[in-house]
């Protein structure tokens, strides 16, 4: 009896919109998102933690809904669009959040914050001022080791703020 022939590692080509562009790539076929953004595209803000779905490092938006990007299959992306960490920035200015977290002390060493970031920035998507309870909920995916989590509540509490200004034309100071 003869072994079983090991399928080819097939490339895939695949069309999406990351950040706000349309972009094209080409990449082994078995590879997740998360894969895809750090190794194919060079987007490495997202980071690899668990591979398991269990940290959160590797979160991102999907069609404007944050999943573990170690858990989607590249292949599943076609036509979708993805927001990684370096997407919430708006223009030259740094999203709301990413100013309160490096304000308040909402990143410590940083590895989980990416991940945070875009969890938290679907959640203010979804709503504009979230309780403590709604933001707790939110963000329990993510799995931080550095800050007891208080100054991550803080700084997405604060993002609320900062986001209300910007609206009605104020500044952040």
């Amino acid at each position: 009896m003869g072994a079983t022939p090991v399928p080819e590692k097939q490339d895939v080509h695949l069309a999406l919109r990351v950040n706000g562009e349309d972009r094209e790539v080409l990449f082994a076929s078995y590879k997740t998102l998360l894969e895809v953004l750090r190794e194919d595209l060079l987007l490495t803000g997202t980071k690899h933690g668990c591979e398991l779905g269990e940290c959160g490092a590797c979160a991102v938006l999907l069609d404007g809904e944050p999943v573990l990007s170690c858990l989607v299959l590249g292949v599943e992306c076609e036509g979708r669009e993805v927001v990684t960490v370096e997407g919430l920035q708006e223009e030259r200015d740094l999203h709301p959040l990413q100013e309160a977290f490096a304000d308040l002390g909402g990143a410590q060493c940083g590895y989980c914050t990416p991940g945070i970031l875009v969890t938290a920035k679907a959640l203010l998507d979804r709503v504009s001022v979230p309780t403590r309870a709604q933001i707790q909920e939110a963000i329990s995916g993510n799995l931080c080791r550095c800050t007891g989590y208080l100054q991550i509540y803080e700084s997405i509490e604060e993002a609320v703020v900062r986001s209300a200004r910007r609206r009605q034309g104020g500044t952040d100071a």
